[in-house]
This record gives C-alpha cells, structure tokens and sequence, in this order.
C-alpha cells in the first residue's frame, strides 16, 4: 500500500544522502585544490632554498656522490616532499630518496612527471653550478584531501539521520488531523452525510477534506432525490393498479355483452397507462445524472422528426388531430438518437393529449442563428407562465383542470424527462406561447456546433 509517509521519507533522506556526499565531494576538491596551491608554493620554496644553498656551498664539496647525505633543508612530515640536485650537465648529485628515479627538466618552474606509474609533481630551480629539484607525489595530496572529506562525512550523515528522525515525527503530527478526517468518514452512513468540520484542518489538507464534503454533499441530494422519486413512483404506481383491480372486479361482474365490452376497453385503457406509467420511469432511470451515457454521434434532427410523426399518426388521427412535420434543410447535431427519440416522442405525445380535437400540432426542426432547433407547435390551452418551470417537475400534473379527457393519461413524467436528456445533450428547452393565436410552442435548441 502506498504511504505518503514512507514516500516522503524515502526521497527526503536521498536528497540528504546525497547532499552531503555532494559536501564531502566538495571538501575534498576544494581541499585538494587549496592544498594544490600551498604544497606547489611550498615545493617552490624548498626547491629555491636548496638552490641557493648549492650557491653558497664550496663548488668541490657540493659534488657529492648520490646518498651519502641529505641537505638540511626543512621539510613537511606529512607532505612527504622529495629533493634532488644535479650538475649544469643534469647528472644526480643528491636525492633524498634514491628509490625514486626523477628525470631530468631543465626548464624551471613547475611540472607533472610519471615516475615508476605514479605522479608526481616537481618544481624545478636553477642555480649557478647545476639544479634543484623538490618533488611530491600527487597522491599524497589526494589522500590528504580524501582525509579531509572523509572527517566531515560521519558528521553530515549523522545531521541527516537527525533530520530524518525530524520528518518522521513532523509527518506523522501533521497527518494526525488526517487520520481523525479518515475516521470521521469511515464512521458516516447513508443516514448521516453532514459535512466534515474543516476549522481545525491545516491548510494542505482543507481542499481534499471539502471535496469529501461536496461529495457527500451530491450524495446526499442524490439518495434524497432516489427516495422522492421511489415515493412519488410507488404513489403514482398505486392508482393505476387499484383502477386495474377494479376494473377487473367490474368485468367479473358484467353479464351482458355490452357491459363486458366497456369493462374490457377500461381494462385495457388502464393497462395501457400502468405501461406507460412503467416506461416512463424506466426512462427517467436512464436520465439520471449516474446512468451511463452513450457516446454523442452526428445524425439529422430533420430523420427524428419524420421517425416521430410517422409512429403518431394514427393515434392523430384517430383523436382527430392534424399533425404534421415542418422540414427544411438538413439539421446537422452531435447526440444520441434513441434518447432523442425519447425526447420528441414525450413532447408530441403531451401535444396529442392536450390539443382538443379538431387542433393542429406542428413538429419541425431548423437552423436558428447558428444553432439545430427542435419545435412543436400546437393549439392547445398552453401552459401558464407560473407554472411553466414547475412543470419540469416529477409527477407534475398542473393546477388547472384537464379540458381533454386524454390528458389524464398522462403520467407526469414526460417534461421531466425532456429536460433531463437535454441537459445530456447541452440543450435548453424553452416553453412559450405561440405569436399570434392560441397555443404552446416547446422549443429545444442545441449548442452550436
């Protein structure tokens, strides 16, 4: 499992890990430089005083064999400097150490030889009767370097176990507000979705805390929202089943064949709205903002417009109404098609049950400043101004009686799905009286493309 705690540890200590080898790396190139600039002064000095002693010493004395003795000059204990002098010819008169065999320069002043594979570093000096030579090699320089860094190391690794004991104790006071936020959420149920307090919250934290809240927050609306619409469902579903039982019951009873053929026609008129009743709310569960959408593909309104008129024709015509389609270019859009059918069918069917008979309902689709345009016209009462927001509402029937006995077959629920599938579709719906006479018309107008 993923911890942050471990997480920022683990790359805190790196960091400190390699910040100070990075230190120690630095000491040992700035004291090995530092050390480069005194021990080449330093090689100088002694290489120039042996000089200068040569010149002082008597000419046949100073021709010594090689190791019979060492010139007292003052050396570095631990610089390990090497001294040597050779005639104007460059033949060896003296070397502090005879292992090393140095080579001849004659040019003065500083240089790097190889001598037996290893370094050295040499300066040079002329004298009168010949030359000095003070010699070093260089990993004498690096090992003190290497000992220089290698003393502020032990230090530095110990600051950053220090800091990481630091961390570990910060994180874990700083992810305690955390923890009691993960147990008051654990300890929440459908029942209680109150927000998280987020006075006492540090700031780091406080954003994720009021996600959490918002969260809980849809949550809550949705599950309020669930339990309306299974109360409103279980009201409206008890009406047609108690009209269903009596219409039975009055069909058992009929003895005469025309008195069974009235019960059989309620019969079926109420099993024709209980179905409807039943399609209507499985629509609505589809629309629910947590219902899966399908993917949005480009057809033609002007195609959903003659599927619709076409399959509510003979209903029109039989409750004697005129309708008709109002087509003209193509009506390009972005949406799903069986959800848009859903939608127009709901507006036609609600224009066919409110129009008296004798009326005209007019269904069309068209380009409007830009924008693919669904319509339906109709000479019904219209919908009053008050109650045209309303009416979006589940099982909102309106305060005014029906002046149709088809508007009662109504569930309530078709406006309210009309909305909702617009709302997938980024489209807005818009009732407004007609210009002119009598009437409804319900505009859908889609975003532009």
């Amino acid at each position: 499992m993923l911890s942050i705690e471990r997480t920022l540890l683990r790359l805190v200590m790196a960091a400190l890990l390699i910040g100070a080898v990075s230190v120690s790396g630095t000491v040992y190139f700035a004291t090995l430089e530092e050390f480069n600039e005194a021990l080449d002064a330093e090689l100088k000095h002694v290489a120039t005083s042996l000089a200068r002693y040569r010149d002082l010493s008597d000419a046949s004395s100073a021709q010594r064999p090689a190791g019979t003795g060492r010139v007292a000059e003052p050396e570095l204990e631990d610089s390990e400097i090497e001294t040597f002098t050779r005639d104007a010819a460059g033949k060896l008169l003296y070397a502090s150490d005879e292992k090393v065999r140095m080579p001849f320069i004659d040019s003065e002043g500083l240089t790097r030889v190889s001598v037996g594979g290893e370094s050295w570093i040499v300066y040079t000096a002329r004298h009168r009767v010949g030359y000095a030579q003070a010699a070093q090699r260089v990993d004498s320089r690096r090992a003190i370097a290497r000992e220089s860094a290698t003393r502020i190391l032990p230090p530095m690794l110990l600051l950053a176990m220090g800091i990481g004991g630091l961390l570990i104790y910060g994180l874990r006071l700083g992810l305690r507000p955390l923890d009691a936020a993960a147990r008051d959420v654990a300890g929440r149920s459908a029942r209680s979705l109150a927000p998280i307090d987020c006075t006492r919250l540090p700031a780091e934290i406080t954003p994720m805390v009021q996600a959490i809240n918002g969260l809980m927050a849809r949550l809550d609306d949705s599950m309020t929202a669930q339990r309306r619409f299974l109360a409103d469902a279980a009201h409206e579903l008890r009406s047609p089943i108690t009209a269903l039982r009596l219409q039975l019951q009055l069909l058992d009873r009929s003895s005469d064949g025309a008195a069974n053929a009235a019960a059989r026609a309620d019969l079926q008129q109420g099993v024709d709205r209980a179905q409807r009743l039943v399609e209507q709310l499985l629509q609505v569960a589809r629309t629910e903002p947590e219902a899966q959408i399908a993917p949005m593909l480009p057809l033609d309104l002007g195609s959903i417009v003659r599927e619709v008129v076409e399959a509510a024709s003979a209903k029109a015509e039989a409750w004697q109404l005129d309708l008709g389609a109002t087509l003209a270019e193509e009506v390009p859009v972005l949406g799903d098609r069986s959800q848009l059918l859903i939608l127009l069918n709901n507006l036609v069917e609600n224009a066919l049950r409110h129009t008296p008979s004798g009326g005209v309902i007019d269904v069309g689709a068209e380009m409007r400043d830009g924008r693919p345009v669904l319509f339906v016209l109709d000479t019904g009462p219209g919908i009053p101004k008050a109650e045209r927001e309303r009416v979006f509402d589940r099982f909102y029937r309106g305060g005014q009686p029906a002046r149709s006995g088809r508007a009662a077959l109504g569930s309530g629920l078709g406006l309210a799905i009309v909305k909702a599938i617009a709302g997938q579709h980024g489209a807005v719906v818009e009732l407004l009286d007609r210009v002119g006479e009598p009437g409804l018309e319900v505009r859908v107008s889609f975003p532009r493309r």
